[in-house]
């Protein structure tokens, strides 16, 4: 049995773009299960333009799981962001998970923004001023609560969802400079410490798609600006792991 998992990061919608995506999302109870996104779902994260995402992503035919991104925060509307989108059936993820029942078995989803960082030997550390005490605690504070909601979800197949990268691989084509602020290692490390099947995220706009964390959990960047499509499809299963088998383009682009 097979579970089909759609997901997308960095649509950045707001009143201007608004549709592009839905004629390939339409598609997507023929080709997937679940829909997941991995952060920055609008530009500057108002309300209105949260209403944008309800509007493109809602009532898919499929469940759909999110996680917010940096861009999500900017306007600190993140309380009214959220309750749009719940309010349009969007299950939001911050430190807990989901386990839905799908037609190839029980697929479990944890998820958070996750934060940067860096990654071993080029990392900050909990050492200092205070703030950069507080930026690295930001970091590990988010890692615990993913690896705590990983561990705690019973099903048949795992994924974990951030919007920070876990590990460098998918990274690359960023400058090297800005990597501390693209992810950090102990995403990865959460990651690690369950039987986790693959992980998703995105931020990395002009990253690479593929990784892998140091456990050997493939790692997948979907940032909309690198798969330069509506999403990707991935198959998972207790013998099948076929990856990236599918993508559908967005209209007008």
């Amino acid at each position: 049995m097979v579970i089909r998992i759609a997901a997308v990061g960095d649509v950045h919608l707001d009143e201007d773009v608004v549709g592009r995506f839905r004629p390939a999302l339409e598609e997507l109870p023929d080709c997937a299960d679940v829909l997941l996104l991995a952060g920055d779902l609008t530009r500057h994260g108002t309300e209105a333009e949260a209403r944008c995402v309800a509007q493109e992503f809602g009532g898919l035919g499929v469940p759909v799981v999110t996680v917010l991104g940096n861009h999500d925060h900017q306007c600190d509307e993140v309380p009214q962001v959220v309750k749009v989108l719940e309010d349009a059936g969007i299950t939001v993820l911050e430190g807990d998970g989901v386990v839905l029942d799908c037609a190839g078995g029980r697929l479990g989803v944890a998820g958070v923004k996750g934060f940067g960082g860096g990654f071993a030997g080029r990392c900050a550390s909990d050492f200092g001023e205070p703030e950069m005490k507080a930026f690295v605690r930001t970091t590990t504070d988010s890692a615990d609560r993913l690896s705590r909601a990983l561990r705690s979800l019973d099903c048949d197949v795992l994924v974990a969802l951030t919007h920070y990268a876990p590990v460098p691989d998918t990274l690359a084509g960023e400058p090297l400079e800005i990597y501390p602020f693209l992810g950090a290692y102990q995403l990865g490390q959460a990651i690690d410490s369950a039987p986790t099947a693959l992980a998703l995220h995105g931020h990395a706009h002009a990253g690479s798609e593929r990784g892998t964390t140091p456990g050997g959990v493939r790692v997948r960047n979907v940032a909309h600006p690198v798969i330069k499509q509506a999403y990707s499809v991935f198959h998972l299963g207790d013998h099948l792991d076929q990856g990236e088998v599918s993508r559908m383009s967005v209209s007008g682009t």
